[in-house]
This record gives C-alpha cells, structure tokens and sequence, in this order.
C-alpha cells in the first residue's frame, strides 16, 4: 500500500465514522501526583520558574503546558515525583474506576508506568498494584518511574498480559491500556508505516489479553479497556466481541469524549457500544475508552 493510498485509505474510513480530517495541534501535559504535593503548591513552584500552565477542564489533575522555556522532564519538582508528563487523553482511563482504594488492581500493559503512578495516586498507595510488561527494557522505565514517583503498593513483573492467569490471583480493578496501532496525531510517520493488517494483527492480540482478563475479574469487578488506536478493529468491534463473547457488559464511561458509533461500516453493533467514548486528535491524541463489568 502506497503511501498516499494508505493515507486515503484511512482518512477515508474515519469521515465515514463521522469526523474529518483537520491537522490536530495535540498540547504538551502534565498531571500532578497529588500522593506527593499539593495540586497548588507544584503549580506554584513550576510558574515561578516562568512556566505557563492552563488547567484542563475535564482531569481534575491534569494542566496544559502553555509555555516552557525548559524541558519539563529536567526540573527539580519532575526529579522529586511531583508531577509526571502524561497525555491528557492517557489520563481518562484511570479516572473511569469507581472505589479503588484499597482494591487489588492489575495493570496489564503498565509500561513506561505514567497510568501505574496515577493508579497509586487515586489508590493513596493502599491496596495493592500488580504491573505486568514483557520486556525488560520496559520494566526497567517502569520500575524507575515509579521509584520516582515514590509508589509504594506496586509488585512489577515480566509477564505477557495473555498469561495474567499465572499469577493466580483475581483482581477488584484491570486496566487494560493494551498494545495498539496508535494513531498519527503524535507520529508523522504514522501512514506511511500502517496498513489494515497491522490494525487485525492487533486486534487478534488485544482480544485475547480481554478474554484472559475476564478469567481473573472478581464477581464485582471492573476493567477498563483503552487504546491510542482510532481504527474501529481495535476499539468498537473488540467491545462489541467481548459483550457478545465474554461474561461482561458495558458501564456509562462519564468522561471527555464522544459517544462511540453503534452501525460501523455498514455493521451493526450492541446498543450498548455508545457507552464507550471515542476521542478524535484535536487539542489530544486520538483515543478510545470504555468500562466493563461482569453481568448482573
């Protein structure tokens, strides 16, 4: 596939789920670790320095850069795990769990760890956090991030999430942030790399990390499922399989984003699929989130 022919091709699909195409202008971010600092004391020492930052309407910790004449990953307060630099639409699907404090949580994709932080964050370090990644690389970021960020209640460990079983253990809370496609709003590169096969291949592996979750979900459990991915492959038709599929059924995701489309391409989904929120690349990436819970 050409490039220009890979371009169409995907722009083309995304008119037909409803947006068009206009270069997004996705802003630098950051969320305040509020286990570390208090919200205004970090904002303050970060505008003393002649940072600009402007408050994002819909996170309750999260802060637009305006204005930076440094890098924002050299600064004593970064250094101290005051805050972190994470995406703002990154920062929603952590914020979708109800009650987690004191929960057994498994992040199932933790890596570089900017989601492990938050969820230690809302869980005031109590509880406890299981991290999983499968590459060493990864787990050596992840572990440093939240060294940093001085997490306290989280156990990492190399471990395909498709395998999560092992741990035999079952969990109050899954995030399931999985392996995706991305999108080009933050990789310029992004069609001339990308075709529909490596949007399947995806897929494939992300149901089977859903199918697996599943397995170890407590009766009363949650998992939320996200991805930087705007092919419907990966987000709308993966739900509607594990709604069809799996013991589990959609929960209103009251978040920043649209309500995701129900007829796709011709196919028609569950009802419920709206629940989910997708998220087109303007002032973010483009994102997909939703929230599951076992049935009855």
């Amino acid at each position: 596939m050409s490039l220009m022919l890979s371009r169409d091709f995907f722009l083309d699909r995304y008119e037909e789920l409803g947006w068009r195409f206009r270069k997004p202008e996705v802003k630098q971010s950051i969320r305040v670790n509020s286990a570390n600092a208090e919200r205004e004391e970090v904002i303050a020492r970060l505008e003393a320095q002649g940072v600009r930052l402007n408050k994002i309407s819909f996170l309750e910790e999260g802060y637009w850069v305006a204005k930076s004449k440094f890098s924002l990953g050299a600064t004593p307060e970064y250094l101290l795990g005051l805050y972190s630099i994470q995406e703002a639409a990154a920062q929603i699907p952590v914020t979708l769990f109800s009650k987690i404090e004191g929960s057994h949580v498994l992040d199932a994709c933790a890596a570089p760890g900017g989601k492990t932080v938050q969820l230690a964050n809302l869980m005031k370090n109590t509880g406890v956090i299981v991290a999983l990644d499968v590459k060493p690389r990864r787990l050596v970021a992840l572990s440093n991030h939240l060294e940093r960020c001085h997490v306290e209640n989280t156990i990492v460990y190399m471990l395909d999430a498709r395998k999560s079983s092992r741990l035999n253990m079952k969990f109050d809370r899954i995030l399931l942030d999985v392996p995706c496609s991305g999108n080009f709003s933050t990789d310029s590169g992004w069609f001339s790399r990308r075709t529909i096969n490596d949007v399947e291949r995806h897929a494939r592996l992300q149901r089977k990390i859903l199918a697996e979750a599943v397995q170890i979900l407590k009766a009363d459990g949650e998992i939320v499922y996200s991805t930087c991915s705007l092919e419907p492959e990966e987000n709308e038709f993966n739900v509607d399989w594990a709604v069809q599929t799996l013991d589990v059924e959609l929960v209103d995701s009251d978040c920043y984003g649209e309500p995701a489309p129900t007829k796709i391409f011709g196919v028609e989904l569950d009802g419920s699929i709206a629940k989910c929120k997708r998220i087109w690349p303007r002032l973010t990436q483009g994102f997909f989130v939703c929230k599951l819970r076992r049935k009855g």
